[in-house]
Formats: structure tokens, C-alpha cells, sequence
């Protein structure tokens, strides 16, 4: 059974690779033009990103296009055998449609209009502006949607931000009212209104919260940006509609990155192609913990390929530095190769770059990119990208595979924004997407594949289901979950999980809610400890795990009572010593899991997932032991397996394979029974799938 998707485009059925570029800049440098044509071919490059932020050279003034210039790149590029993907210019507004028009500029928080500048500075709901964008498209469309060159579009740039105009306050109101049947008496209870006497008795009183208005209103906090994500996304659908119907067939898609204000999971689904920005900060951490960063930017790229369980794109990293962290690091020899093929490892089917060439001026004049202001090809950074072309060249039979997953984690939108907002157990740092990183990076060590999905997604398709910090969750969710237990399935929820409902309102009855046959325990007390502060989890005796030893564990604690789990483990001192830890409860067919408290030792993690997941029979990339900070990822299409070994630790390492027969698919040899890789070193290996 075939276990691939088909390429982005038919017209390139490869993995692709290319930059962000953006020639409007050296319009009077057209020489320039000319020796980036060359010099893309000879980095192996064959996509561009063209378009972003162009606007004012396509439409100067209002109603007057200039796409002469573009005809050319375009032209040009379908002579060189270079493809784009061709942006909507809404990231960025002329100065003369501010203007004309300031409606089209945004209301801040405070309830000033900002000044025309800088990017994304528009309200997602002006009427004008969304006129104005999808006559832009049209033009675009009906000039370029059919031509060679083009392979998709890409619409705007990295959406985010919020408006608080009049447009924005009135559509926010329309949307509680479709959400809230028409009732601010269902509104008010949802929100617990009557505290501190915010009641509302008009929809007129409501508005979007505000550093000298209301901020504490928890539920209005949640609603809100549960609207701005809505309205960012219907904004993109807007811009989608005015370019589809010229080309249904060209794929769509927009970058995103880790913004914290769009619900992508759901912005995911009006698209055609998930993509995504990544731009670690390799080197930059004191201790040097590239594994670490390296599982962080991992479980993104698996977050960014759940969404549509199918390859995505990595629209833009960077190939050397940036300019917008605090300290500018340059990539160490071998990372270039090691961070962009991490991408396909977990399911991209590109590798592209901001920027193709530095701008001259403005913001990013020293962000890294392909050519430097020296203009050549004899950099080591070009060097790099030119390896990196010549390895995905080699790598057309992974273009479209999938990765077998059986073990998901848990990360909902609504949570995360709940949880940054909490007030109590400990006001310097819940520390939500850490919480998920040390699950996730216990998995990642071993070479498990993970999947990151949300409450409703369908869990039936895994065998081990993971929810770190789930502080929100519903009544129809939590049932859902208690269903795939009793199923056969294996759960594990940590501490502050099934604590309010979808408006943030407590769960009644006691904690964890919802989630409290399933895991068989009631939480009666959560306590916030000090950074000073410091307990452990010790394992008992003859635990149904196997499992043995002390971990010290921190920042929260979790008081909890059995009721029908069985514990494993239990805190090492304080008042709650020999208290319940670690439990586990069966019910049904399966099984679930709790832990109340923090545990800091990466160990007590890969130890625990090592048990939970062999009892579970989840298989690993690599039936072998793997050194800490090297991993194994795998991609198939049925037939072949493609196992991608990564060394992250920052030593060299040896890495023992489990067997089964290897070919290098750089070199064409067969591999050696053991690997040897360099500090920031991979093997891309083939094997016969089972």
C-alpha cells in the first residue's frame, strides 16, 4: 500500500528548495537580476517566494499596476526552470492607501490609531482594506494564475496581531451573539459576570479588553482572542477567494509561525498546504543545549504536519543568522545540513530561506541569507546551501511520503491562551509549552514519532495518548478521552489538567473535572513552589512500570486521592511525603496515567515514556539505543522506510543500528552496523519497510 501524497505542484514534483526573494528591491541594479538567476541554479535552487510586501511597486498609486517587473522575474525564472510561489502583497500597505484611507490602520489596545508603518499595521475587518486586497489578488490572479512558472500561491505573510477599531469591537459582538444564542444572560454566566459587578446589559458594553478597561474578565479574554484568530483566518479566506477561482487547481498556502495569537490548527484547515517559518537559535543558549532546541523545533515540525497528516513546508529559516535575536549567532559547520534535512525528517518537503540576497537597507540588512552584500558565490554560507540543494536533489523518492505515528500529544490553542492567563499556583511561570517540550523530548530521544493533535481530533489512530497541563477541557472532550481509554488506548494527563471548562469557568465537583474516572484520582490541592524550592518523586516498590529511583521535581505539586489508580510513585518530602506521585488507573480496555508534579531529570521522562510506551507495543524508528541528543525520525511511502539519524548532542557519536539492512542514500553504499556521526552530523538511510 502506497503511503504518499502528491507533490506541492505536478509541475515539481521534488523537494524543493529556494528562498524568499525580493527583486522590486534592485530594480536599478539589473545586472543584479541576472547573476541571481545564475547563482540560483548553482546553489541547487528551484522555488522562490516572490511578492511579499510588494504592493506599492505592483499598485504605486491607487488604481494605476505596474507588473512589468514582475512579468520579467517571472518570465525569467520559467526560462531558468525556477518556480514561485507567487505572495499577496496585504502584509504590507502603501503609505498612499494610509492616507487616503486610515481606517485601514490599526486600533492598539489603548484605543489610538497607529501611524502608517512597518508590516501587518492593518485591521483585518476595515471594509476598505478588504476591498482593496482582493482587487489586488484579482489583478494577480487573472495575470499570473496560469503562468509556468507559478506553483502556488502564498497569501500574505505571517497573519497576526489584532485591531480594536469600531469595525472590529461591532464584529466581535455579532460573534458572541452567534456563539451565545443572541443572550447576554448566557453570555454573563458563561464570562461569571457578577463578580466585581460586571454585568453586562447591553451588547454596547462590551468591548475587547484594554489596559485602562477590563482585563480581568477571564472568559472575555478567551473570546477574544478566540475571535481575533477567527478573524484573522476569515481575513486569509477572504484573500483565498479572490485568487482561487482564476486556477482551482494551484495549491494555496501561507506562512505561519509560532505566533501566539492564531489558532493555526484551525487556520490549517481552510488551506491547501501547511507551511511554516522556523528559526531556532542554534548556539545561543548558555548551556549549549542545542538537543533541547533541536526537540523544540522538532515537535513544531510535527505540530505543522499533523494538521494535515501529510508533507508540509518549511517556507523560511534562515541559512546563517538574524537580526531580530538578542544575540546574532552564526550557524557551527555541519548545522546548515543538520537543521534544514531535521525539517524533512519530521515531513517537509522543502527547504527554503529568508532571504535569497541581503537588503541593502532598512530592518534586515544584516539578516542572514544566501548571498551576502559581497554578491558571490564564495562564502561558506553559500557553500552550505549549495550542499543542502545537492542533497534534497537526491531525495525525489521522499517528496510526498508520510510518517507513522502512534503516540500524540495534546496541545489545544484555547488552553494555552487559558492557562497564560490563570491567576494563582504560580504567577512567574506555568510554563505550558515547556511542560509540553519534556514529554515530547523524552519521546524524540528514543526516535519515537509523535504527532501533536488537538481535544477533538480523532485519538482512535493512537496508542498512547499524551496531555500535558490540559487546564482546559470540556465536558464532550473529556468523555471523548474517557471513551479512548476505555477502548484500549493509554493516557497520560499531568497536574492543573481538567481544571475549567471551554469559558474558563471552574469545573465543578472537583478536580481533574472532566478527566476524573479516567484517571481515577481527585486533585484536592495544587500548590506553587519557589525556584528555591525543591521535592522528588520517588518510585515504589514493585511499581506495575518496573521502574526504580528518586527524581527531584519542582514548581508544582499536585495534592491528590485515589480513586481506583493505583500509585507508582510518591513525593519524596514536605507535609505530602509518601503521597501519591505517579499513578495509574486501568479502565475498560486501557489504561491512564497521572503525574502530579514537575519532574526536572530528563531521565525520570525517557525512563517513564521507555516503559509506558514498550508496554503499549509502540514501535521505535530504530530498535536500538540512541545517545542522548541523537535522534531517529522516519519517513515511508510502504515499500521503503527513510530513516533519518541526527546527531544533536554536540559530540560525535556512534550510533549502533538494529539489523536490518541500510543503504546510505547520500552515497548509494550499503551502511556500516555502526554509524559514526560528527558533531552536527546525519545519516539519511533506506531500508525495506516491514
Amino acid at each position: 500500500m502506497s503511503l504518499k501524497s502528491p507533490a506541492v505542484s505536478s509541475k515539481a514534483p521534488v523537494m524543493l528548495h529556494g528562498a524568499d526573494y525580493n527583486p522590486e528591491q534592485w530594480l536599478k541594479y539589473p545586472e543584479i537580476f541576472k547573476e541571481d538567476i545564475r547563482l540560483m541554479k548553482l546553489a541547487g535552487c528551484n522555488v522562490m517566494s516572490v511578492g511579499i510586501f510588494s504592493w506599492v511597486s505592483l499598485e504605486p498609486e491607487e488604481g494605476v499596476f505596474t507588473f512589468e517587473w514582475l512579468d520579467h522575474v517571472l518570465d525569467t525564472f520559467a526560462e531558468n526552470g525556477i518556480f514561485a510561489f507567487l505572495a499577496t502583497p496585504s502584509g504590507a500597505r502603501p503609505a498612499w492607501m494610509s492616507a487616503k484611507y486610515p481606517e485601514v490602520l490599526r486600533i492598539e489596545r489603548n484605543r489610538v490609531r497607529n501611524l502608517h508603518g512597518v508590516r501587518h499595521n492593518h485591521c483585518f475587518t476595515s471594509p476598505v482594506y478588504r476591498e482593496k486586497t482582493a482587487l489586488i489578488n484579482s489583478k494577480l490572479a487573472e495575470r499570473y494564475a496560469h503562468h509556468p512558472a507559478v506553483i502556488g500561491w502564498h497569501i500574505s505573510n505571517e497573519f497576526g496581531g489584532e485591531c480594536h477599531c469600531d469595525y472590529c469591537q461591532n464584529a466581535f459582538r455579532d460573534w458572541l451573539k452567534v456563539k451565545y444564542n443572541g443572550s447576554l444572560e448566557e453570555v454573563n454566566h458563561a464570562w461569571w459576570a457578577t463578580f466585581w459587578s460586571h454585568t453586562y446589559t447591553s451588547w454596547e458594553q462590551i468591548e475587547s479588553p484594554a489596559p485602562h478597561g477590563e482585563t480581568q474578565v477571564h472568559g472575555l479574554n478567551l473570546d477574544w482572542r478566540r475571535f481575533v484568530s477567527e478573524q484573522t483566518i476569515n481575513f486569509c479566506s477572504h484573500e483565498m477567494t479572490a485568487v482561487r477561482s482564476y486556477n482551482p487547481e494551484l495549491p494555496i498556502t501561507t506562512n505561519m509561525h509560532m505566533i501566539d495569537g492564531i489558532d493555526y490548527r484551525e487556520m490549517a484547515k481552510i488551506l491547501d498546504v501547511v507551511s511554516w517559518d522556523a528559526y531556532p537559535d542554534w548556539g545561543y543558549t548558555e548551556d549549549n543545549d542545542d538537543a533541547r532546541l533541536a526537540a523544540w523545533t522538532a515537535m513544531h515540525h510535527d505540530m505543522f504536519r499533523t494538521f494535515k497528516h501529510k508533507p508540509f513546508l518549511l517556507m523560511e529559516s534562515t541559512p546563517s543568522l538574524t537580526n531580530w535575536q538578542s544575540v546574532s549567532k552564526l550557524k557551527r559547520p555541519g548545522m546548515h545540513k543538520l537543521s534544514s534535512l531535521q525539517a524533512v525528517a519530521h515531513g517537509s518537503d522543502s527547504v527554503q530561506y529568508f532571504q535569497w540576497r541581503k537588503s541593502r537597507g532598512s530592518s534586515e540588512k544584516f539578516h542572514g541569507a544566501v548571498l551576502d552584500h559581497s554578491g558571490h558565490g564564495e562564502t561558506r554560507v553559500f557553500k552550505d546551501v549549495a550542499e543542502v540543494g545537492q542533497v534534497l536533489a537526491g531525495l525525489t523518492d521522499v517528496v510526498g511520503t508520510s510518517t507513522p505515528v502512534q503516540t500524540a500529544i495534546l496541545y489545544d490553542w484555547d488552553n494555552r491562551w487559558a492557562i497564560k492567563d490563570a491567576q494563582g499556583i504560580r504567577n512567574s511561570g506555568l510554563k505550558f509549552e515547556e511542560t509540553v517540550l519534556q514529554h515530547y523530548r523524552a519521546l524524540w530521544e528514543q526516535g519515537i514519532p509523535v504527532d501533536i493533535v488537538g481535544s477533538g481530533d480523532d485519538l482512535s489512530r493512537y496508542k498512547l495518548v499524551i496531555a500535558p497541563m490540559l487546564y482546559l477541557i470540556s465536558e464532550k472532550d473529556g468523555q471523548n478521552i474517557e471513551q479512548y481509554v476505555e477502548q484500549g488506548g493509554t493516557f497520560l494527563a499531568t497536574y492543573w489538567s481538567g481544571v475549567v471548562g471551554e469559558t474558563d469557568l471552574c469545573h465543578l465537583g472537583g478536580f481533574p473535572g472532566p478527566l476524573r474516572k479516567t484517571l481515577g484520582i481527585w486533585a484536592e490541592e495544587t500548590e506553587g513552589l519557589h525556584s528555591r524550592d525543591l521535592n522528588g518523586l520517588v518510585m515504589d516498590s514493585g511499581n506495575a512500570l518496573g521502574l526504580s529511583g528518586d527524581y527531584d521535581a519542582h514548581e508544582i505539586a499536585e495534592l491528590i486521592h485515589l480513586e481506583g489508580a493505583e500509585a507508582l510513585g510518591h513525593y519524596r518530602t514536605d507535609f505530602y511525603a509518601g503521597r501519591p506521585a505517579l499513578t495509574v488507573n486501568k479502565l475498560g480496555a486501557g489504561e491512564a496515567y497521572h503525574l502530579a508534579t514537575r519532574v526536572k531529570d530528563l531521565a525520570f521522562y525517557v525512563e517513564l515514556y521507555a516503559a509506558i510506551t514498550a508496554k503499549a507495543g509502540i514501535t521505535r524508528t530504530l530498535e536500538s539505543e540512541l545517545p542522548v541528543g541523537v535522534t531517529a525520525q522516519l519517513r515511508t511511502d510502504g515499500e521503503s522506510d527513510f530513516v533519518f539519524v541526527q546527531n544533536f548532542s554536540g559530540e560525535a557519536q556512534t550510533v549502533k543500528l538494529d539489523g536490518r539492512g541500510y543503504t546510505d542514500l547520500e552515497t548509494g553504499a550499503e551502511a556500516p552496523a555502526e554509524l559514526e556521526l560528527p558533531v552536527n552530523g546525519l545519516a539519511i538511510l533506506k531500508r525495506q519497510a516491514k
